[in-house]
């Protein structure tokens, strides 16, 4: 029987599993999901990867109380040696897995191909992979990529209040998210660029206007009013704001771990589909946003912090970026004569 989004879930599919994954015949994919996900994005996606000859396994499981190291003490043994032990991983979790120490073993192990699309319902995955020029979005992002690995200096605005500036390692990966799973190693929703700061070099405010995301009790989705951070050489000393902001104050508090009050990583948001939803792997990819990391820092970042208890990440809307002083995006929107020429396919 035909539901709403048969069709497009087909594709989005196909695509996760050919395109993004390069899954093979006789490969061993696992494809995880918790008790608050979707699952009609999940049994699309292993329809794709039986069909191309892999062996699947989709692992149902309990839905963990946070992030990373918060979610271990809910997965249980089986799953954490599945995870360990497998050519492709996809994850589709409300509560990420990402972070976790199976995850690290996974990413380290030479073997596995990790891809996370988080708690994505049949229409964002509709939205932000099946209906997306995947070709034009890989040009429009290398491009991206380019201009950021060659930069020394950037500084972001919005107008909510943030002014923040930090210098740029050129021996730093710039994680340029275009979705090409076809190597050993962590791989994250197309429409993403993320990176690592020099951590002491960035300083300023951060004001998060758009969503914030820290798993369990700290998901607080879409924000009612901002959260302000004040950042002196990539850590948090101050949070002013409303009820929200006070939480997060409080929430990073009760961890006891100055670890928590790091800037992990900045993320640029460029997915032509993605809409302010709440949900953190979509948010972070709205058009335009920049988004921060908090806590927990990936390895594949290959910056000066490392491990926390958890993990956060909050999303700043229609940022103004500058380049070594040259206007890239302007209130969200390219303005950079090349990539505005990419963009444009989007209609962007």
């Amino acid at each position: 029987m035909f539901t709403s989004y048969s069709l497009e879930l087909a594709r989005a599919g196909r695509i996760v599993a050919e395109s993004l994954c390069s899954i093979k015949a006789g490969e061993s994919v696992l494809i995880t999901l918790d008790t608050q996900s979707d699952y009609a994005p999940v049994e699309a996606i292993a329809r794709s990867a039986e069909s191309l000859g892999a062996n699947v396994l989709v692992a149902w499981h309990s839905t963990p109380n946070g992030y990373g190291s918060a979610a271990e003490s809910r997965m249980p043994e089986p799953l954490k040696h599945a995870i360990r032990n497998t050519d492709v991983w996809i994850e589709c979790n409300s509560q990420w897995l990402l972070y976790s120490q199976p995850w690290i073993d996974a990413i380290s192990n030479g073997r596995t191909r990790y891809l996370v699309l988080g708690n994505l319902t049949k229409e964002q995955i509709t939205r932000c992979i099946a209906n997306i020029d995947i070709p034009a979005q890989r040009a429009f992002q290398n491009k991206f990529s380019e201009i950021i690995q060659n930069t020394k200096h950037c500084e972001i605005k919005t107008r909510s209040g943030t002014e923040i500036n930090f210098e740029i390692d050129p021996f730093r990966p710039v994680l340029n998210e275009t979705c090409e799973a076809s190597k050993p190693g962590a791989f994250f929703l197309i429409g993403q660029i993320g990176w690592a700061p020099i951590e002491s070099t960035i300083n300023g405010k951060i004001v998060f206007d758009g969503s914030f995301s820290g798993g369990g009790i700290a998901d607080l989705g879409i924000l009612k009013s901002p959260i302000e951070l004040e950042i002196i050489k990539g850590r948090i000393v101050n949070i002013v704001g409303n009820e929200e902001a006070k939480f997060v104050e409080n929430w990073l508090k009760s961890f006891n771990d100055p670890s928590m009050y790091q800037l992990a990583h900045i993320s640029l948001g460029f997915n032509p589909g993605a809409k302010l939803t709440g949900v953190c792997v979509e948010d972070e990819r709205v058009w335009g946003t920049s988004e921060w990391g908090i806590g927990f820092q990936g390895p594949m970042f290959k910056g000066d912090f490392g491990f926390a208890p958890t993990h956060a990440d909050g999303t700043c809307l229609n940022s103004s970026i500058k380049f070594d002083g040259n206007l890239v995006t302007e209130d969200g929107q390219i303005v950079h004569p090349e990539l505005k020429r990419l963009a444009s396919i989007f209609g962007k």
